[in-house]
């Protein structure tokens, strides 16, 4: 076992939350800057949006890691799609500056700032920030909470309230993507008893499993590790599961497939026997 490994087995995991949170809050403060002054989108090789703020927001992130735990890897986004990613190991943080640009592009709140903490595979520390909504999700060692917190301003751990999935009903309310509709995810979803579709962008889709407000969110077409990363750990802390499609688990940093899931399948709490 590394040292790295060693120390969150203490409880690194927890006592990393607070200043995790507070790089994503400096984050979502230069998202809005860049907002304010006005969002030019580009296209990526593989046709997704990009845009400034996006990158902005990265390197606060990753320079903020850097600096936190200097010897664990950053896998980001937008370094990964430049050929930049370094070798992840067995302890690595998964990064996504924005994970639903297309959100933030369209004016929508609907857009998050993801940062998970992955030890042997697994994520054990999770953040999903919604800088336009003063909302953070946060798990670390099998606690989930949620938190207010404005873009730019300090977290206080203390006013973290905790959260869990609800158990699941006999009617399900399915969190569905508003950008990333896909057949697979409909056909699957139509086999369900749904009640009612919660349409959403990012992982605003995780946060609402997590807190009990939806049920189940498909997405069985590829997605990048880091846009499910940090959400896996939340609903996990918070009483849920998260697999691959055949519901065998999710393995997370393989560069050889381009840091790419096959999809995810999240489901909140298990009904009450």
């Amino acid at each position: 076992m590394t040292a790295a490994q060693q120390a969150l087995g203490r409880g690194e995991a927890t006592r990393l939350l607070t200043p995790l949170a507070e790089l994503a809050s400096q984050a979502g403060a230069r998202i809005l800057q860049c907002v304010a002054a006005g969002l030019e989108a580009r296209a990526k090789p593989d046709a997704s949006p990009v845009t400034a703020a996006d990158e902005a927001a990265e390197a606060i992130l990753s320079e903020g890691l850097a600096r936190l735990l200097p010897a664990v890897p950053v896998i980001a986004e937008e370094a990964a799609s430049r050929g930049r990613a370094p070798n992840p190991g067995s302890v690595f943080f998964l990064v996504d500056p924005i994970d639903g640009t297309r959100e933030l592009i369209a004016g929508r709140s609907e857009y998050t700032v993801n940062v998970a903490l992955i030890v042997d595979g697994l994520p054990v520390l999770g953040l999903v920030y919604a800088p336009a909504l003063n909302a953070l999700y946060a798990a670390a060692d099998g606690r989930a909470v949620r938190a207010r917190l404005a873009p730019g301003t300090r977290f206080e751990a203390a006013a973290a309230v905790p959260i869990r999935a609800r158990a699941r009903p006999e009617r399900l309310i399915a969190a569905v993507s508003r950008s990333h509709p896909d057949q697979r995810s409909d056909a699957f979803l139509a086999t369900l008893s749904v009640e009612r579709r919660l349409v959403l962008g990012s992982s605003l889709k995780f946060a609402r499993l997590a807190e009990g407000e939806a049920d189940v969110y498909a997405r069985l077409a590829p997605i990048s590790e880091w846009d499910v990363a940090a959400g896996h750990a939340l609903l996990a802390a918070a009483g849920g599961r998260v697999t691959a499609p055949d519901g065998g688990a999710l393995a997370y940093g393989r560069p050889e497939t381009g840091f790419r899931l096959e999809g995810v399948l999240a489901w909140g709490a298990p009904a009450e026997s």
